[in-house]
């Protein structure tokens, strides 16, 4: 987005909407903020014919379909995310990561490796920092790690990382997006836009087919995954490239079949395209003790162990945690379902649960389609699952936290579920 303009309009007043007005202020720009809370539904519209406004910035909880995106649209102004405002203020290099799962940790491994490197890196974008912010602190880094939402790409006109990278393509997000097309759609922008140079495009074989188009203007392509086709190749802890080894994280946090097909296979990718070593990526995993509510491990009561595994908001995010649990495993699940097809996560809960309790809205939906297929109980609230869960559980068994919802039916966010859920199993431990 081009400097030099006198008035913008941003919408919401959120962690983002906040950053993008501090930078755009900072730039002696004139900056209205229109939020949800404080303004009615025809405020902007309003605005817009009263006043001139040269951009329009969007936080990511408003989608295009919003009534204030169709005002601006109507209206003739120009839009972008606040993602491509902070980007569009940085000269340096860019890696951005989306994904339907695995982003977080994604980046955060990126960051650390790069910096071990002894490189100045800003570590940000759908990962606390808005690019906004990173404009204003970290202008003159080496490196940006940006995590990049489907909410953010919705709205980027310009954006072109250095290195785009798609970790995964699961269903997620269909409330707002409306079917599968328009989401794989929008998770191809992390690679650029028609006539901006992407240096390289990091992305899973399996979908080769579907996305090869999108990626003509590419410099290089690296393909990842488990299969010998791929160029970037996960297997055991290790990751290959044809015959070469080119990362060792066994042992590590990211050692598990998940983290090996998306996170350990594009991050090797990345490290290549950056043009270092290994070594300081290996030291990075080794020392990686993972983010909150993501697959963490809470606590070993009498064998049973607990892990909070909240940030699984999607049912392909359930299916890996459940996937990289090595005992048999008592699921706890449930909230605000995003999609209306159960059948994919079927087989593996099939294989991996020994009995399933579900809570919240989506629990009878839960219990009518897996309910079958193994020993379901359905509960009114978490803590009433839980509860059940810790008297079944035995030696060896997992009590998995992995709702594959939304939180926002009993909990403000999925942190407040994931807090709640590690307080009861610290008393159950105090109890015991």
């Amino acid at each position: 987005m081009k400097r030099g303009i006198e008035s913008a309009i941003v919408l919401g007043a959120g962690l983002s909407g906040r950053a993008a007005e501090a930078l755009l202020q900072s730039e002696d720009v004139d900056v209205v903020v229109v939020d949800e809370r404080t303004h009615d539904g025809d405020a902007v519209e309003r605005l817009c014919r009263e006043r001139l406004f040269e951009l329009g910035v969007v936080s990511p909880g408003f989608s295009l379909q919003h009534p204030w995106l169709v005002a601006l649209r109507e209206a003739g102004v120009a839009y972008c995310s606040e993602l491509e405002l902070g980007w569009s203020r940085y000269a340096g290099r860019t890696v951005a990561v989306t994904g339907s799962n695995g982003k977080s940790s994604t980046v955060k491994w990126l960051a650390d490796g790069l910096k071990k490197c002894g490189f100045e890196v800003g570590l940000g974008g759908n990962y606390g920092v808005p690019a906004s912010t990173l404009a204003r602190t970290h202008s003159r880094a080496d490196w940006w790690v940006l995590e990049v939402s489907s909410f953010q790409l919705e709205t980027v006109v310009d954006f072109t990382p250095e290195v785009g990278v798609l970790l995964n393509v699961r269903p997620n997000h269909l409330d707002r997006h409306g079917d599968m097309e328009t989401y794989v759609r929008t998770k191809e922008r992390i690679f650029g836009s028609k006539g901006n140079a992407l240096k390289r495009a990091v992305l899973p074989w399996e979908w080769r087919d579907l996305y090869a188009a999108t990626l003509d203007g590419v410099e290089d392509v690296a393909w990842v995954g488990t299969g010998i086709e791929a160029d970037y190749r996960a297997q055991e802890g290790r990751v290959w490239c044809g015959e070469r080894l080119v990362l060792d994280v066994r042992g590590s946090y990211f050692d598990a079949p998940h983290w090996m097909a998306s996170s350990a296979v594009a991050v090797a990718a990345v490290m290549e395209a950056v043009g270092v070593g290994r070594e300081a990526f290996e030291e990075a995993a080794q020392q990686f003790e993972g983010l909150a509510h993501r697959f963490e491990r809470v606590e070993c009561v009498n064998g049973v162990e607990f892990i909070n595994d909240s940030k699984a908001t999607n049912l392909a995010a359930m299916a890996a945690a459940v996937a990289s649990c090595r005992g048999g495993v008592r699921l706890l699940a449930g909230g605000v379902l995003k999609e209306s097809d159960l059948s994919f996560v079927k087989e593996i809960l099939a294989e991996k649960v020994l009995r399933l309790y579900v809570f919240g809205n989506a629990a009878s939906i839960m219990e009518r389609e897996w309910g079958r297929e193994m020993a379901c109980a359905s509960f009114g609230s978490m803590k009433d699952a839980f509860d059940e869960a810790c008297c079944e559980a035995l030696e060896g068994e997992v009590v998995l936290l992995s709702p594959g919802c939304a939180s926002f039916d009993q909990f403000k966010s999925f942190e407040e579920r994931g807090d709640r859920f590690k307080t009861l199993v610290s008393r159950w431990s105090e109890g015991r």
